[in-house]
């Protein structure tokens, strides 16, 4: 009897998919791609409607002699990629690697969102022919990849280090850290206090705490402690009067279930991973079945999935905690292309702790924050009762405010991080005209902090919120950046490296379009209009490669004024004698003989600014962390150990005497807390 044969992209679905369907299939994977551009040469024929040129991967084929095999014994062959653009692409390739157009086989396209008997028994009954659209998408997104990076990445090598690379997606994502990298060190603290009164309430055991609010004006901040005094003094005349009591409720909204980037984002924060060990566990998690497709930008859940749920949760946990099967949601609104349902686990009955055994500890814990999130996403809102209390002394107005829960709800399966009460909930009533004692004030002085650095999950949600790249996307931008050396991770937060705000500046300057985040996230929006088939995929390309290629020759031409060469310095090389010169390297510039390779020493490099050293006076010079991150220390380090993230410059700050750095566009006192600022001189840089 004749076998159908079904290929799948990844080997670990093969003995999985191999139990729903039966002796009567042959389940094999092609392991991925099999075709693609040519590593050695664009592969777009620019003068003939830009083609592209698809060979086979090294490595492929065998895979693809195997297929072959089993094409000819087979009837029907059944392309089983993943549900999404790439898989999409990925058999249309298949297609054509295994000749299948040239025989007479019968050839169907099917997908699964989720590995279960029922998804992939329901797939076969509903094959269909694979979708151009996607592909062309797909072809679009690839050949624009192809173009930016075969283009700019040789003027980089040619003018700063080779093996570096530009990107579409890559550019765009290290331009939003260079600017706030900007963002920080332009950033002057402001000053601001904050006044809490301790007061006595009669029949309250425990003290209770206002916090100022404003005057009769309205709402007012404090900005030095000279206010703060007058606010202390002026409260201090009268006795605290409560004016006005409000009782209320509010609740806290059932959470939506994961997609991609809030999967990566909570996997980040919650157990730690990074967003491409995230996917990596996911994809574990999908081939085993556990789990539904895991590149989605979409919060749909299939109505089956709803009902199961509502049974589930109704069992579990109480009627009054199941939200209603008919309830409606948030919209996903945007650029959501709405192919996949939200990330869920398969059946919900299969609790984490059930499956423990059977998983890894990193699948385990993944398994259960998706379990929990989708779980708790289908259950009703939490509820709180709240009360705002305003009360007057001297004309100066106090608040204070606290809630307690009610109804837990969804929270009953996943509990906030966060304390919801603001102020413990008072245990006496207070009326409008109670009087409260005074026990204490206590004034405390604050500074403004400058925006946080990325981590990689704030960089992924940076990325979905102005629309660069898409789900599959956002893990391997990041991996990039990092093994480039363009930023550095410290702890959780992303560092631009030297070397980073070197390729982002010429990238700036050179390329606007590519890195323009408004640019990309509209790129975006015409391949999704490609999948959609509104838009012609070679169109994009058309109107998109005359203006890049203009813009390469004016860089290349441009950047031959401005090579950076190797600055010789005034170091001699004890082994031959030659001056050693200046070398970019993944960690920003370090000290090399000319004569390599026969000579390969090396020395650090230690930049001068010529400003002397505060605590020694030996020089200050500009070094390199171990991660690549730029700072000011003393040359004779370790001996002196002044350090500073900021530029430091040759005064001493006139309030306090502490030497003065460089923030933005002005000198500041390097503590903090000093305040004193000035405009930077126009001729400083």
């Amino acid at each position: 009897m004749e076998k159908k044969l079904v290929i799948v992209e990844s080997p670990a679905k093969v003995k999985t998919i191999k139990k729903f369907i039966g002796s009567s299939y042959v389940v094999m994977a092609s392991g991925g791609h099999v075709r693609d551009l040519p590593k050695s040469r664009l592969g777009i024929d620019t003068e003939n409607d830009f083609e592209p040129e698809y060979i086979t991967i090294r490595g492929k084929g065998e895979v693809l002699a195997a297929l072959r095999k089993e094409v000819k014994k087979a009837s029907h062959i059944y392309l089983a990629t993943d549900p999404d653009r790439e898989g999409e692409a990925i058999s249309w390739h298949l297609l054509y690697a295994l000749k299948l157009p040239e025989t007479e086989k019968k050839v169907s396209r099917i997908t699964f969102n989720e590995i279960t008997r029922s998804a992939v028994k329901a797939s076969l009954k509903n094959a269909r022919t694979i979708d151009m659209k996607l592909v062309d998408a797909q072809q679009a997104r690839r050949c624009l990849d192809r173009i930016v990076g075969y283009k700019i990445s040789p003027l980089l090598w040619e003018k700063i280090k080779r093996g570096l690379s530009a990107g579409r997606v890559q550019s765009a994502a290290l331009r939003l850290i260079g600017d706030r990298e900007d963002e920080i060190n332009a950033f002057i603290p402001n000053e601001y206090w904050t006044i809490d009164a301790s007061l006595s309430l009669k029949g309250e055991k425990n003290p209770v705490k206002a916090h100022f609010w404003g005057d009769s004006s309205g709402k007012r901040e404090i900005g030095c402690k000279e206010d703060a005094d007058k606010v202390v003094k002026e409260a201090s005349k009268e006795p605290f009067r409560v004016t006005e009591v409000k009782k209320g409720s509010r609740v806290r909204k059932t959470p939506l279930p994961y997609i991609t980037s809030t999967l990566q984002q909570d996997a980040s924060n919650r157990i730690n991973f990074t967003p491409q060990k995230t996917m990596s566990v996911a994809q574990q998690l999908y081939e085993n079945g556990i789990i539904t497709y895991l590149r989605t930008d979409s919060t749909r859940v299939a109505e089956e999935a709803i009902g199961t749920a509502y049974s589930f949760i109704r069992e579990k946990y109480g009627d009054a905690y199941a939200l209603a099967a008919d309830d409606t949601r948030k919209k996903d609104t945007g650029r959501v292309q709405d192919a996949h349902e939200a990330i869920r686990p398969t059946d919900i009955s299969r609790l984490p702790e059930d499956l423990k055994d059977t998983l890894t500890r990193d699948q385990y814990r993944l398994y259960k924050l998706i379990w929990q999130r989708f779980t708790a996403s289908r259950m009703t809102n939490a509820v709180y009762e709240t009360l705002s209390v305003r009360m007057s002394a001297g004309g100066q107005i106090f608040t204070m405010a606290a809630s307690k829960l009610t109804f837990d709800g969804f929270m009953k399966l996943l509990p906030p991080d966060d304390s919801e009460n603001s102020d413990p909930f008072l245990s006496v009533e207070l009326e409008k005209g109670d009087e409260l004692k005074l026990l204490s004030f206590d004034p405390k002085q604050h500074f403004t902090s400058p925006p946080p650095r990325y981590t990689e999950a704030g960089l992924v949600k940076a990325m979905e919120e102005v629309g660069i790249g898409r789900p599959s996307t956002y893990a391997p931008t990041i991996t990039t950046l990092v093994s480039r050396h363009y930023v550095t991770k410290e702890e959780k937060n992303l560092y631009m490296t030297e070397l980073g705000d070197a390729v982002n500046g010429i990238m700036k300057k050179e390329f606007p379009s590519i890195v323009d985040i408004n640019f990309t996230a509209n790129m975006e929006t015409l391949l999704d209009g490609v999948e959609a088939g509104d838009v012609k995929w070679k169109t994009i390309i058309e109107n998109f490669y005359p203006d890049l290629e203009e813009a390469v020759k004016k860089a290349g031409d441009e950047l031959e004024n401005i090579t950076i060469a190797d600055e010789e310095s005034d170091v001699v090389c004890e082994n031959c004698g030659r001056k050693l010169v200046v070398k970019y390297g993944p960690y920003g510039k370090f000290l090399a003989c000319p004569g390599f390779p026969e000579c390969k020493n090396t020395k650090p490099f230690y930049e001068k600014i010529g400003v002397p050293c505060p605590e020694c006076g030996k020089d200050i010079v500009i070094r390199m962390s171990k991660k690549g991150r730029r700072y000011y220390g003393c040359l004779g380090y370790p001996d002196c150990e002044f350090v500073s993230w900021q530029r430091p410059v040759d005064r001493k700050c006139p309030k306090c005497g502490r030497i003065m750095v460089i923030r933005g566009q002005k000198i500041v006192c390097s503590d903090r807390e000093c305040g004193y600022s000035e405009p930077l001189p126009e001729n400083d840089e």
